[in-house]
This record gives structure tokens, C-alpha cells and sequence, in this order.
């Protein structure tokens, strides 16, 4: 155990003096390791961090610290003796490795289907205060207007949509390019509706505001709804918890006493 550990701590001690320095063997087989990469990692990253995350340095450090984790588990492997058989030995690092390579695109991942259960709950409260500015102003104002009292999840995509209708794209692009950011329930049809809502004539927009309500409406029924399952999951959840420590503090009662009693006679 004292070589490995003198092992790992000469590894680190070669990477700092820049004797091995994972980051240039990393650079330089960018490419290879490319091929590992996820197709949705740059997406999640982005979901998570904003436009600003530099996605290359991300990825870079996963594969550094599988790299690391592989070169500490071959040098557990050589310096241990054991019963286990070598090929499974190695199966076991490559496993390990594994997991650690992938332990931040899985956080990602799991953070992003938080945040889209969220966005699912919001977005029906967004678009009705939406359709209350839109009987006022034409969509792209209402939109605007809006941006300062959304909620904070949909501000960057609500300032890339304001931006993109700024720059003269009259087309449904920056509407679905914001219902994919946000690829909730119903999001791309709520997104088509608002672009014909916003071509509409002033006669024919009384009629689409209409549709458009009557949808904002059935999607705050669901979104009730789905909260209002967790809530009776939360509290069966608490029921079954409270229920099991009852019985067990029963049972522990009842076998000290019978315990008491036996010893008694």
C-alpha cells in the first residue's frame, strides 16, 4: 500500500513539474478522444452554464481524470498481490475508470431532467402573464415587456428570441429556437401559436388570442395537476417513513420486553 501511495503522489508531483503533463497528451489527441464524447454534452453544459462555458476545458478535465484514475488503479494492480485474477483486475480499473469519465456528463444529464420538470411547471404561469401583455401590445413588444418579470430559467432564451425578431428575422426560427432550448411538453406548439399569433391581422388576433388562452389554460390544469400528484407522493412517501419507524420502534419494544421477561424468571 506505501508503493502506491508513494506512486500516486510521484504521478501528481511528475504533472505539476510538467515531466508527464496530462493536459498536452490530452490536447494533443484531442481528436481521439472526441470520439468518447457525448452528442447532447455541449447542450447539457450549455443548459447548465450558460452560453459562456467553454466546452472543450469541460471535457478536457474528464478525460484528464480519467486518465489519472486509470494510470493509480494499473499501478494498484502492479504493486498488490491478491486472489482476484489479473484480466479481472483490469476489468474492474476500466470499470472505475469509467465511471469517473462519466460522472460529470451524468450530473449534467440529471440536472438537466430537474431543470425540465421545472421548466414544465413554469412555463403554463409564463405564457399566461404573456398572453395578459399581449391583448395590450403586438407579440414581439409583449415579449419584451416580459423578459424583466419571467422567470430567471427563461431569460437568456426569451434575450436570444428578442435579439433574433431585433436582428429582422421575421420567420418561426427564433420561436422554435426557444421551444428547443426548452424541449418541454407542448413548448414547440405554443411556440407555433405565438408566431401566428404575432402575423395575425388585428380582426383575426381576438380569435387566435382566444385559441391561445384556451391552450395556455389547459396547460396550467396539467401543470396543477403534476404538482399536485408530488404533493400526495411526498406526503405517502413521509406516511410509509413514519410508519416503518412505528412499527420498528414497536418491534424493538416488544423483543426488549420479552428479553426483560426471560431474564426476570
Amino acid at each position: 500500500m506505501e508503493i502506491v501511495i508513494i506512486g500516486i503522489i510521484l504521478l501528481l508531483l511528475f504533472n505539476y513539474l510538467g515531466t508527464i503533463n496530462f493536459n498536452t497528451f490530452v490536447q494533443d489527441n484531442k481528436v481521439l478522444f472526441s470520439k468518447l464524447k457525448e452528442s447532447d454534452y455541449d447542450f447539457l453544459l450549455t443548459a447548465k452554464y450558460g452560453d459562456k462555458v467553454d466546452f472543450d476545458a469541460k471535457y478536457q478535465a474528464r478525460v484528464k481524470s480519467g486518465i489519472i484514475v486509470f494510470l493509480i488503479g494499473i499501478l494498484v494492480i502492479i504493486t498488490t498481490t491478491g486472489s482476484l485474477n489479473f484480466a479481472i483486475k483490469i476489468v474492474l480499473v476500466l470499470a472505475v475508470t469509467y465511471l469517473v469519465f462519466k460522472n460529470d456528463y451524468n450530473s449534467v444529464k440529471n440536472y438537466y431532467k430537474y431543470h425540465l420538470h421545472d421548466i414544465n411547471l413554469k412555463l403554463p404561469y409564463y405564457l399566461k402573464s404573456l398572453e395578459i401583455l399581449i391583448q395590450h401590445y403586438t407579440v414581439p413588444v409583449a415579449i419584451v415587456r416580459s423578459l424583466d418579470q419571467s422567470p430567471e430559467m427563461f431569460k437568456a432564451g426569451l434575450r436570444d428570441l428578442i435579439a433574433s425578431i431585433d436582428a429582422g428575422d421575421s420567420t418561426i426560427e427564433p420561436y422554435m429556437a426557444f421551444a428547443r432550448r426548452y424541449p418541454v411538453r407542448d413548448s414547440m406548439r405554443m411556440m407555433r401559436l405565438l408566431y401566428r399569433l404575432g402575423l395575425g391581422s388585428q380582426e383575426r388576433k381576438q380569435d387566435q388570442l382566444i385559441v391561445f388562452s384556451r391552450t395556455v389554460s389547459n396547460l396550467q390544469a396539467k401543470s396543477r395537476e403534476t404538482k399536485y400528484k408530488e404533493r400526495l407522493e411526498k406526503m405517502e412517501k413521509k406516511t410509509m417513513t413514519m410508519l416503518t419507524s412505528t412499527g420498528a420502534g414497536v418491534m424493538v419494544i416488544l423483543l426488549l420486553s420479552i428479553l426483560q421477561m426471560f431474564t426476570g424468571i
